[in-house]
């Protein structure tokens, strides 16, 4: 199956429908050895876009990363990383500040070994700086050359207008894709992101596209040791009785598709409108080439109502 690559909302940047991030196993539940091996498995299989963040592996998911992606020409990638999360106990290694973020980029290019990154995200929103003083610390790096595009991750509506409009008032570069959690079971933001961010002509990358694993069906048995459904912190709302029904009808329409329902899953998600790519995880390659046969996967306007209607609360 090809790869299919999308425009970011209005910006020239192409990504890969399916992309691969970095968060929990990059650097960190999985070893060099298997990173590398995840990385190229993706990267092989036509995925461009690479998706980081400080935070991830408090920095070894770049450092990671970047030692298996110089192996590739730099032109033919699309990296990412993020900035907000303390990265250490000082007060000021933190937030959206304009020395936050000019400390962090240098530090999260020199992990990678890069010399610009393609989009810098605000891993969140921070009420305590003005908004005025983070939209001009991305445009400086921007015209700077050492990002080409800024985005957002997790931001509101109000907050993403709000961006836009400083943009436009200070002539400076805008945020051109918000990146917020998507996927069957989490569904909140069709309401007011998507069209907001339609709006706005931002790009949208969605991220938890199979809510942990739950959507493949791997928690409806005994949960497995060492999983996240098994730490308890990070899918345990979407293990309650009501949403194991739920995938469990998921499956059988998967089964009746003929597929597996991760695949179904992420097909459902790239069918949606202004989704620009699905950022996939992995913890051994053969998960990144499950995760391609969405590619292969044309869902029918009534089997996307219908996967639809079954996870509506």
């Amino acid at each position: 199956m090809a790869m299919e690559y999308r425009q970011l909302g209005r910006c020239g940047l192409r990504v890969s429908a399916i992309s691969i991030g970095g968060w929990l196993t990059i650097g960190g539940s999985v070893d060099e050895a298997a990173s590398d091996a995840i990385l190229r498995a993706a990267i092989d299989g036509g995925v461009n876009f690479v998706d980081l963040a400080d935070i991830y592996a408090k920095g070894e998911a770049e450092r990671v990363a970047g030692r298996t992606l110089r192996h590739y020409p730099r032109h033919e990638l699309v990296v990412s990383t993020k900035v907000f999360w303390p990265m250490s106990a000082d007060d000021n290694d933190r937030g959206l500040s304009r020395k936050h973020i000019v400390e962090s980029v240098e530090r999260s290019l020199k992990r990678l070994g890069m010399d610009y990154l393609d989009i810098y995200f605000c891993h969140r929103e921070d009420p305590e700086v003005p908004l005025e003083e983070t939209s001009r610390a991305m445009d400086d790096l921007v015209r700077q050359g050492k990002i080409l595009h800024w985005g957002t991750s997790m931001w509101s509506p109000k907050r993403l207008r709000a961006a836009c409009r400083i943009a436009r008032r200070l002539g400076a570069d805008g945020p051109v894709v918000e990146q917020p959690r998507y996927n069957l079971l989490h569904r909140s933001i069709e309401r007011r992101v998507m069209p907001t961010v339609r709006r706005l002509g931002m790009g949208l990358v969605v991220w938890s596209p199979l809510a942990g694993g739950v959507l493949t069906g791997k928690y409806l048995g005994q949960t497995p040791a060492g999983s996240r459904g098994a730490s308890g912190d990070l899918v345990r709302d979407d293990l309650a009785d009501a949403a194991r029904r739920r995938v469990r009808d998921f499956i059988e329409v998967a089964k009746g598709l003929g597929h597996e329902p991760g695949p179904v899953a992420l097909a459902w998600l790239l069918a949606r409108p202004g989704v620009s790519s699905v950022i996939t995880g992995a913890t051994r390659p053969e998960h990144v080439r499950d995760n391609l046969q969405a590619l292969s996967i044309t869902l029918t306007p009534e089997s996307i109502r219908d996967i639809g209607r079954l996870f509506r609360r």
